[in-house]
């Protein structure tokens, strides 16, 4: 798994800018890395950790429906729905963590938060019901959509990294901040499917 230090780490995007932890979350489904993300790269990522078919077109659409237009400021709406990895940050949603900040940055704090707050039967993993307790608890008033978005980010993370005994660990949450999780998720998947 990821270790906090590569968290902290910026990597480079497109251009060679250094990329926020939310830009390098992101950059996974970012297939051919030019930047910008379209529904058929997400289609492909999710594919390539595992998903059915059927996941993975609805979750495609759902991502890019939500974030398309956020992250293409000033511009026209495309029918293509093109999500921009540089703007990224404004399509963060509330009813969050808060573990990324207004600008895509780890904030370490609210990420330990999780666990003091949430993780009761074992200091460094959620169970099912201590996740629904923290998105109970993250909900802001009247905020559907954020309640929406963060249910389905975390019934995902929880579906593709809970382990053997139904824990998501901390590391394992870690490690999906950062984009690390996917990367190994797609290797595990290749590996299965080579057998």
């Amino acid at each position: 798994m990821a270790s906090s230090s590569s968290l902290l780490t910026p990597q480079e995007g497109v251009g060679g800018e250094e990329q926020s932890v939310l830009q390098k979350h992101v950059s996974f489904f970012d297939r051919n890395k030019d930047g910008v993300i379209y529904p058929s790269e997400t289609f492909q990522g999710f594919r390539a950790i595992g998903s059915g078919v059927f996941v993975s077109i609805a979750s495609a659409a759902f991502i890019h429906f939500s974030l398309s237009f956020k992250t293409r400021p000033g511009k026209f709406p495309s029918p293509l729905l093109p999500i921009e990895v540089k703007n990224i940050k404004l399509g963060k949603h509330g009813s969050d963590s808060g573990v990324y900040d207004q600008e895509g940055r780890f904030v370490a704090s609210k990420f330990e938060e999780i666990f003091s707050k949430h993780a009761h039967t074992y200091p460094d993993a959620l169970t099912a019901n201590e996740l629904k307790e923290m998105l109970k608890e993250n909900r802001a008033p009247r905020d559907y959509q954020g309640w929406v978005a963060s249910e389905a980010e975390w019934k995902i993370l929880y579906k593709f990294g809970k382990d053997r005994d139904g824990l998501l660990e901390k590391d394992t949450v870690r490690a999906v901040y950062d984009g690390t999780l996917f990367h190994l998720l797609e290797k595990q998947h290749s590996a299965h499917k080579k057998k």
